[in-house]
């Protein structure tokens, strides 16, 4: 009986990391959509793309994934090998992707979010400009 609660419990922290782990994937994928006039939020995502990149080009796994396998095993459950996009992500979405192909998009995904970053700082700078030679 302790055993079966034990294991229910790891297998229940286990998706909740889970869950964590696809939101946090999501926040590196759309969180722009959230930072507009919230500076701490915009450098928590550029952070957070930055991560984004160099674990899907590194060799690193994310500590999400390292702590989802420990409570994994902790509850009985076969651990999965390699990262979580390419063990959860690729065979739900991309069955036929390669990892490289895989972390590319991802990577042009980060890229796209730097360039909407970008140019907002563009347009800031330029705005900027304006209204000082209009003062003038």
């Amino acid at each position: 009986m302790v055993l079966l609660f034990s294991s229910r419990v790891y297998i229940t922290l286990a998706d909740t990391v889970l869950f964590l782990h696809a939101l946090f994937i999501a926040w590196v994928a759309l969180g722009f959509l959230l930072t507009r006039s919230r500076p701490v939020l915009r450098w928590l995502h550029i952070a957070s793309l930055c991560w984004g990149i160099l674990v899907e080009v590194f060799p690193w796994t994310c500590p999400l994934t390292y702590l989802e396998n420990w409570l994994e095993a902790r509850a009985g459950v076969e651990p999965y090998r390699g990262g979580f996009l390419l063990h959860y992500l690729d065979k739900l979405v991309y069955p036929d992707l390669s990892y490289t192909l895989l972390a590319a998009l991802t990577v042009v995904v980060c890229g796209a979010n730097f360039a909407f970053y970008g140019r907002q700082l563009w347009l800031r700078g330029r705005k900027t400009a304006f209204n000082r030679t209009a003062n003038c």
